[in-house]
């Protein structure tokens, strides 16, 4: 029987390890947690010929660098996000020590949550290689709905840019704008991340779909995403240390905002929104952001 093995038991980790443990064992391991079933050492998992990376994005390099061995496993990364420190998509990073065609990405609306209480969701797997779609696929249970892509740029374009979007939406409940407002705000937001992600090469399909409108639509609408949270507590003056000590958790939309906010200057896109959550992570009063907007 093939082995799978999670790296990372972050939330999202655990709830994939939830998930993929219905049809087989699945390994889990991590640096901090071990009361997880079938927790074992980083280098049992790494045996393993399928593994799932939920490692948090700016800790994506360095972890490859200081443990990654490649031994022709096939790879499934569950992370989502660019590199600050040097504007990179994740699949660039990965390729730089796995091959392409060992690589797929996860994208869609999926609530870890909600995922690990077995309700039901569809994801995306994307990859340049259709087998390891195949490959994948059959160890998702049956309350998660799989579906292939090789757009994975758009992809991983589409999970980045949403935890930005859900930032700024969290902003706007958080100034009780009403739901008028934070509907302009996510549509416009989804034009603005297709514009983006044209510029790269993604196709445009890419956003109207589950990778795309279908997880802005939910990051961008509930607390259950960290990233909104993010935003509820900037529209309340709090400074940005106590919101992420207070969330307790990674909010990938943070660090995506600076890496987005040097790629539209870099490449002179027009990205508005994303432009002022970055500005006001960098300390801009909430509601001049608005004014400016609406006057964009």
């Amino acid at each position: 029987m093939a082995r799978i093995a999670v790296i990372g038991a972050g939330k999202w980790g655990q709830a994939l390890h939830y998930a993929l443990s219905q049809k087989q064992e699945c390994l889990i391991t991590s640096r901090t947690k071990r009361d997880i079933k079938n927790f074992v050492n980083l280098q049992t998992a790494m045996e393993c010929e399928y593994l799932v990376i939920a490692i948090p994005a700016q800790q994506v390099r360095q972890w490859l660098k200081d443990n990654f061995k490649f031994n022709n496993q096939k790879i499934l990364v569950a992370s989502k996000g660019i590199e600050a420190s040097s504007g990179k998509f994740l699949n660039e990073i990965y390729e730089e020590f796995i091959p392409r065609d060992n690589l797929g990405f996860i994208a869609g609306p999926s609530f870890a949550a909600e995922v690990i209480q077995g309700l039901p969701c569809a994801l995306v797997l994307n990859s340049l290689n259709e087998e390891i779609f195949i490959s994948f696929e059959k160890f998702f249970p049956d309350f998660i709905k799989t579906y292939y892509s090789c757009d994975v740029i758009g992809a991983e374009i589409c999970g980045a840019y949403k935890n930005v979007l859900a930032i700024a939406s969290g902003i706007c409940e958080g100034l009780k704008l009403g739901n008028n407002a934070r509907a302009s705000l996510i549509s416009r937001g989804l034009v603005e991340m297709q514009r983006f992600g044209e510029h790269f090469g993604a196709k445009m399909e890419t956003f109207l779909g589950l990778s795309g409108a279908g997880d802005l639509f939910l990051t961008a609408s509930s607390e259950l995403s960290r990233n909104f949270r993010v935003g509820l507590g900037l529209a309340k003056n709090k400074t940005l240390d106590d919101i992420l000590i207070e969330l307790g958790e990674v909010a990938e939309g943070v660090k995506t905002s600076y890496a987005i906010n040097s790629l539209r200057i870099e490449h002179n896109i027009y990205t508005p929104i994303a432009a002022e959550v970055y500005l006001i992570l960098e300390g801009k009063n909430p509601q001049d952001s608005l004014k400016d907007l609406l006057r964009t």
